[in-house]
């Protein structure tokens, strides 16, 4: 079976998507998961790469990824995911994996903002306005009620604005002072987000600068924040800011699991820095195939 883009579209749903990937987090953080650290191959050339991601957690299956940050007019990830039979090895289905990774980093922030940012929070701050700024913000729309959403970008601020009825910043600050939830969604290798701006109780999703050269977090938001990852081995190797903190608190599936706490105070500043890992990719792509064939029937 091959499932190109328009099929996952019309089948993924993030509705299903965001309890996936709370299931998905919590089966990484207890063990359940088998996945190698991502290979990354450089195509320096036209400065961008190739990764490659496989994992087993009862579903198995590889993507293939790549990464190019100075795309413009076509998005910067491109992935072809494959999903074998466990029991034989036999491919089962290759899927278009570009909306699928758009979609579960976002499922995956919505987790840890139901978890993290706190209930009454209501003014959300996007900085980015390409591919996961749209996702993240109809994710987050599912778990949290938000009465203003910002949205700052060097560049499609004010068409992503008009598109979605939100407002454009004026700058970053402008659009994260007073934010009780923000989303960090930029290509930028220096950081965007200062810990100036942050007021107290706060949640930061972070899903930019995967490399661990670079930055979207300042120093200053790092000291302030309490860290929440995906995968320890994964972040303390590919995140630039994780790196830098140096100190993560928890995964996002062992607050799922209830073995560490989520927010603790009203005026803690709590931030989830994603490096995206297989495992949410293999699944993602397993409820897709199980809607194809059930369709199919």
């Amino acid at each position: 079976m091959i499932l190109d883009e328009q099929a996952v579209h019309d089948l993924l749903k993030m509705e299903d998507l965001i309890p996936a990937m709370a299931k998905a987090m919590a089966d990484l953080s207890s063990g359940k998961v088998v996945q190698p650290m991502r290979v990354m191959l450089p195509v320096a050339e036209h400065q961008g790469f190739l990764g490659l991601m496989p994992a087993y957690g009862g579903v198995l299956g590889a993507k293939l990824v790549t990464f190019y940050p100075n795309n413009r007019d076509i998005p910067s990830h491109h992935a072809m995911i494959l999903l074998f039979r466990p029991e034989t090895g036999e491919p089962l289905v290759t899927l278009d994996g570009r909306l699928i990774t758009e979609m579960r980093t976002a499922a995956v922030s919505a987790v840890a903002t139901r978890l993290l940012a706190r209930p009454e929070a209501a003014v959300l701050g996007i900085l980015g306005s390409g591919v996961q700024a749209r996702s993240h913000l109809e994710a987050l729309r599912l778990v949290r009620t938000f009465r203003e959403v910002r949205v700052w970008s060097p560049r499609n601020a004010a068409a992503f604005a008009k598109q979605f009825g939100i407002r454009a910043a004026a700058s970053a600050e402008d659009a994260v002072r007073g934010a009780e939830v923000i989303v960090v969604a930029t290509t930028s290798q220096t950081p965007v987000l200062s810990g100036a701006w942050l007021a107290p109780g706060t949640h930061i999703n972070a899903v930019g600068a995967p490399r661990p050269t670079w930055r979207e977090l300042d120093d200053d938001a790092l000291r302030k924040a309490k860290l929440y990852v995906e995968s320890r081995e994964a972040a303390t190797h590919e995140s630039g800011d994780v790196i830098a903190s140096g100190r993560i608190f928890a995964e996002i599936g062992e607050v799922v699991l209830g073995t560490r706490p989520g927010r603790q105070s009203a005026d803690e500043i709590t931030l989830y820095k994603s490096v995206g890992v297989a495992v949410q990719d293999v699944v993602s792509a397993d409820l897709v195939y199980r809607k194809a064939v059930q369709v199919r029937r």
